[in-house]
């Protein structure tokens, strides 16, 4: 990929980022190159792309920080804010997928919220919950983090070398969740 196309990808997600249209973004997506496992080393800052899923704002409502990948069989998928503000990685096994897929509004809620908020030291991970793998997705042979506990998948294309598009491969969820992942270059401090 050249300057030129970084800069053209880094403009479209700038005229983007507070939502578009699935299509859209599915589109951008595809146009976009496959990624290697090497590409997502690192600790991630996240960030939603709203296209109108049921998911979009759930992550953000509970305090999502990001994703970090230590090597391909140390990935911690979800990292979110602790007391201290500084990102854990949360176990994602106990995420009630059957009520996140039927009831996503009430998970945005703040009874749901506040439960997770008081949960989320018991469910602090304690070993990687996810690998990294090269898969084919539309076509493409790309990087993705595989979950281990849950039937999901992300999926990634390069925006620039420091950001990525990543797309939420979910069992059960016919329309795939959006979302962005930019590289850390210095390591949150708690």
């Amino acid at each position: 990929m050249t300057h030129a196309d970084d800069a053209a990808a880094e403009r479209w997600i700038a005229a983007h980022h507070r939502g578009a249209a699935r299509v859209d973004v599915l589109a951008f997506f595809d146009r976009r190159p496959a990624v290697g496992p090497g590409d997502l080393l690192g600790r991630w800052r996240g960030a939603e792309l709203p296209t109108g899923h049921p998911f979009d704002g759930l992550l953000a409502a509970h305090g999502w920080y990001g994703k970090e990948v230590l090597d391909p069989d140390t990935v911690h998928p979800l990292l979110f804010r602790g007391r201290r503000r500084a990102p854990r990685p949360v176990r994602p096994g106990p995420a009630p997928l059957p009520l996140l897929r039927r009831f996503p509004v009430l998970a945005r809620g703040r009874p749901a919220r506040v439960a997770f908020a008081a949960a989320r030291p018991l469910l602090t991970a304690r070993g990687p919950g996810a690998r990294l793998r090269r898969i084919e997705h539309r076509g493409v042979v790309t990087a993705a983090i595989v979950y281990d506990a849950l039937p999901v998948i992300d999926v990634f294309r390069r925006v620039t070398p420091d950001v990525l598009l990543g797309l939420m491969d979910m069992r059960g969820v016919p329309e795939p969740f959006f979302f962005l992942l930019t590289r850390e270059r210095a390591p949150y401090r708690s």
